[in-house]
């Protein structure tokens, strides 16, 4: 461990400010009690031998064996500090170990003056761990070597001391690039994030120098660029080991996107799924926020869906994927993962492919985070995209889990018609997409909806996703499914499904609305050009509400 200050520091103990590295893999429910009944009896082990260790060296690192786990641990004090004072810092370290990583497979908790960390996989080489310079045999020295035998000794011991803090402080700086954690990013800009200071210590991104994105973007040309919208700009790049990334790049005018930026690095740094954009981190330098996805090849579901030459592409089998990959994706989110986060802006330009045609949802800068036991919300800033929002959140601001699977039901009904909800044409009259398809469900016409493009198919297992389609955007927030019901009806033919009701209806003229040109940045990772309209909601609330066209 180095430390340095511009006061006496020597012989003092101080456990303030600590920094939480926690690693994002959960242990399972029925071996996190013996995982931690037997990392307390290690570090007790661990903190003895490294608070025993002499004024060179107090370190300890070693393993032990729970269920079918290796933990690997070691436990560390600066060689200043007394034995007991040694002692109480690790057990002030550890004690923060229940309200900062309990249930995680792996942590690092640092403080001025000591530092424990432990892990299932081997972070240390004991082989490695230099021994302490024996003393030299004992003798009795001629009166005239006695002082330059002396002197020669302190010499030796400051040399190998600073050895040893050097060696110590690129193994911090190896554990923490290991962890992927940025704990010091309150330093970096706290007008954006003190008030979320425990989430983003344990956020698991990895902050990238800006010279690494700038080099990555080509210095952030024209050519690279994917698009523009409120947040700011989406550039695609490489980085030196080749892998392409895509980067948000925030606009500095714009308060929305501080939002966004700060939303998005809490929430999705956090979530891991396989059907959700990959966040690999993040830049904050002065007056740069940036963000880095991973890339996705096919673009956003808008551009294959609603184009009709790629739209021809898409046969029933990888339609149907991408539905269930949506359905998979929105129950991580709304039931799976350690949080609960509804998405609020769930739409087909939300939603990437990539090159296995597996989708993911993306843009959470409008997504809130609820407790577990929290089930509903309430807004009177409407954000979203007209076609896609719930009733009951377009007009009066509520939102739930089941705003989102009203979004849902819509995406289905647009994938398995190839037409887009807000442009949606019958004959001579406009009528939103959910409407159309209850009424030819109600008169046995429902082939009607299917897209012409999909000659092939299992048509029964069309017209079950039809129905789930339906059941989704029922007015009645009771009568829609759950994510965990969606599931279980796309993969059980066997259940039978309830009758659908009557869908919300929205009237285009039904609300005042001003119209204005801008753009929309779609994902973060394509943009596409867009309409913005503003809906003056009842009550007076204030809303923003985007409605997108395709190219």
């Amino acid at each position: 461990m180095l430390r340095y200050s511009n006061r006496s520091l020597y012989g003092l103990m101080e456990d303030l400010p600590a920094f939480y590295f926690v690693s994002p893999r959960n242990l399972s429910s029925s071996e996190v009690e013996k995982f931690f009944e037997d990392l307390g009896i290690l570090f007790q082990r661990l903190s003895s031998e490294a608070a025993a260790g002499g004024s060179l060296r107090k370190f300890a690192a070693n393993n032990t064996t729970s269920g079918f786990k290796t933990i690997y641990a070691l436990a560390q004090c600066t060689p200043d500090l007394s034995e007991e004072l040694c002692t109480d810092c690790l057990a002030g370290a550890y004690g923060d170990i229940p309200t900062n990583s309990y249930g995680k497979d792996g942590a690092r908790i640092v403080k001025p003056s000591c530092n424990i960390q432990y892990e299932i996989s081997p972070f240390y080489d004991p082989e490695n761990v230099a021994p302490l310079p024996s003393s030299p045999p004992i003798s009795s020295p001629s009166p005239s070597t006695n002082t330059t035998n002396s002197e020669g000794t302190q010499v030796c011991c400051i040399y190998v001391m600073i050895f040893l803090h050097i060696c110590c402080w690129f193994f911090f700086l190896h554990c923490v690039v290991g962890l992927k954690v940025i704990s010091f990013i309150l330093w970096l800009d706290p007008s954006v994030c003190a008030e979320d200071a425990d989430e983003i210590r344990s956020a698991e991104s990895l902050q990238f120098d800006f010279d690494t994105i700038r080099v990555a973007t080509d210095d952030f040309s024209e050519a690279n660029k994917l698009g523009q919208g409120g947040f700011g700009s989406v550039y695609r790049g490489k980085l030196s080991n080749g892998e392409e990334i895509a980067v948000k790049r925030l606009s500095m005018d714009s308060g929305q996107g501080d939002s966004e930026f700060k939303n998005e690095v809490l929430l999705v740094a956090r979530l891991q799924h396989r059907n959700l954009v990959r966040l690999l981190g993040f830049c904050l330098q002065e007056n740069e926020r940036l963000l880095v996805y991973e890339f996705v090849p096919n673009s956003s579901l808008d551009h294959i869906i609603f184009d009709p030459i790629k739209c021809a592409q898409l046969d029933w089998d990888k339609r149907y994927k991408i539905i269930e990959g949506i359905a998979r994706g929105l129950l991580y989110l709304h039931e799976d993962s350690r949080l609960r986060i509804i998405h609020r802006d769930l739409k087909a330009s939300n939603i990437l492919i990539d090159a296995e045609l597996n989708s993911k949802i993306s843009d959470f800068g409008m997504a809130r985070l609820f407790v577990l036991d929290e089930t509903q919300g309430n807004t009177s800033r409407i954000v979203g995209t007209y076609g896609y929002m719930a009733p009951e959140y377009a007009m009066h601001g509520h939102f739930s889990v089941k705003s989102d699977v009203y979004s849902f039901g819509v995406l289905i009904l647009e994938i398995i018609s190839g037409q887009k909800n807000s442009c949606f044409l019958q004959g001579e009259n406009m009528e939103d997409l959910p409407s159309y398809a209850w009424k030819i469900w109600r008169e046995g016409t429902t082939s009607n909806l299917i897209d012409p493009t999909l000659t092939n198919g299992s048509r029964t297992e069309i017209m079950r996703c039809i129905h789930i389609g339906l059941l989704c955007v029922q007015e009645n927030i009771a009568d829609r499914p759950t994510m965990t019901s969606v599931i279980l009806m796309l993969n059980s033919h066997s259940l039978s499904l309830p009758v659908p009701s009557e869908p919300a209806f929205f009237m285009h003229s039904s609300v005042g609305s001003d119209l204005s040109l801008g753009w929309e940045s779609s994902s973060g990772v394509t943009a596409s050009k867009s309409n913005f309209v503003s809906v003056k909601v009842p009550e007076n609330e204030a809303a923003l509400i985007s409605e997108v066209y395709p190219r």
